[in-house]
């Protein structure tokens, strides 16, 4: 599978800070929908058409996983094309696994399509433990049998008949709700799961699931009933724009005292963070595909928790962070979702940031200004939230490691210099 970088490595970004924010945006697909969307394909003995879909790297990444699983994947512009009648495996090679988290729904669409799967523990960004404990609870209610392997082994799931049942998350967790939605269709019977998580990409995913002949009721609330074993079609679906990606171009606009239009994603999915934006001073104007911000100077300091939605986003946390940074004032972050996502204080504290971490509080006492220096990514958000802090500072910021970045936006660069900002890949 090729990718636009392909013989090209880019190791860093350099971002020279200061430089006037100003332009529209029209979002990229969302990351978070259309990898559950291409794992959910999965479940249809045939084409499924996705389009909109971003070229970043989780998008290569899991078009090469379903290529070793017997699929047929085609992305040709922004539209994607897969073909799973030839899925013949139910194996998922530990290397392929390792690379990003979102490969563990899978689990739920094999089980579904195969009744069998074979998965390790998925990698990804190290932003904190990521058990999956929640995921394995809902499949073993419908019926079907784990077998956790021990060191290096992988873990195992088989089920002769997944059946409907009812399925109660004490935790609203995002990925253990897609791998239930996946199990519950292809189930025989009806599944209620209770608790569901309520994200833009969920409701993404049920809707994306009924337009292939599924019957997922209650869209957009912490309960689903889902009707199992109903017929699968062939299908095509326009996923949305990515709310995180333009979280973060709204924040860094903020950050760094711009004016930006940003269209291709609804603005309700971002309501948490424009009102935080609101209350630090910028001037906010949305409607239902569009929202316009303007800042003049330096914000003033404000408090946020992250929560499951329609709590502020976690994946929005360090770019906030990013923010703050500058913000008149003490500002505090209280990280309820991932432990380690505060590690990129430790990066934003080299171009002069004053952060204070106490267990899962981050106090950050905002500065004037921030100096440009050499940092690392350590996480994809983490990374997004560097190329931000790069324009808040004064001199030139390298951001080692933007690989992390690719993984979830298509073209940062592209998108920011588009707007006036000075930045650009380093060979």
């Amino acid at each position: 599978i090729e990718d636009k970088w392909e013989g090209f490595f880019l190791s860093a970004i350099e971002v020279r800070g200061l430089c006037p924010i100003k332009g529209e945006i029209t979002v990229q697909g969302s990351k978070n929908a259309v990898l559950p969307m291409m794992a959910g394909a999965v479940l249809n003995n045939g084409i499924t058409v996705i389009n909109n879909v971003p070229r970043i790297q989780d998008v290569f990444c899991m078009m090469g996983i379903l290529d070793s699983l017997g699929c047929s994947c085609v992305l040709d512009g922004h539209s994607l094309t897969i073909d799973a009648a030839g899925l013949s495996r139910f194996s998922i090679p530990k290397a392929e696994m390792e690379k990003m988290r979102s490969s563990i729904m899978l689990l739920g669409a094999l089980l579904g399509r195969c009744k069998e799967a074979e998965v390790y523990y998925p990698g990804g960004c190290m932003i904190g433990k990521r058990p999956i404990d929640l995921h394995l609870m809902a499949l073993e209610k419908m019926g079907a049998r784990i077998r956790e392997g021990q060191g290096d082994e992988p873990l195992r799931a088989s089920v002769p008949r997944l059946r409907g049942t009812v399925v109660d998350f004490p935790f609203p967790s995002v990925g253990a709700t897609e791998n239930a939605i996946f199990a519950a269709v292809a189930a025989s019977g009806k599944t209620v799961l209770n608790g569901c998580a309520k994200e833009p990409e969920i409701v993404e995913l049920c809707r994306f699931m009924n337009n292939m002949g599924a019957s997922v009721r209650g869209v957009g609330g912490d309960v689903l009933v889902i009707e199992g074993g109903l017929p699968l079609h062939d299908s095509e679906f326009t996923v949305g724009g990515d709310r995180i990606a333009g979280g973060t171009y709204l924040l860094a606009a903020a950050g760094a005292g711009g004016e930006i239009l940003l269209t291709g994603t609804g603005s309700q999915g971002l309501k948490t963070v424009t009102s935080v934006l609101k209350q630090m001073g910028a001037a906010v104007f949305e409607e239902e595909e569009l929202i316009y911000l303007k800042a003049a100077g330096r914000l003033s300091a404000a408090s946020i928790k992250t929560g499951p939605y329609p709590g502020f986003p976690t994946d929005l946390q360090s770019v906030m962070m990013a923010v703050m940074s500058r913000a008149r004032g003490i500002s505090t972050i209280e990280e309820k979702i991932f432990e380690s996502r505060f590690k990129t204080a430790n990066e934003l504290q080299k171009l002069g940031a004053e952060i204070v971490i106490e267990e899962d509080i981050a106090k950050i006492q905002g500065r004037p200004l921030l100096k440009g220096c050499e940092v690392n990514a350590w996480d994809l958000r983490g990374g997004a939230a560097l190329v931000a802090a790069g324009l808040m500072a004064e001199g030139t910021t390298i951001i080692q490691s933007c690989e992390y970045i690719m993984r979830g936006y298509e073209d940062i660069c592209r998108d920011l210099s588009g707007m006036g900002a000075c930045i650009r890949y380093m060979e």
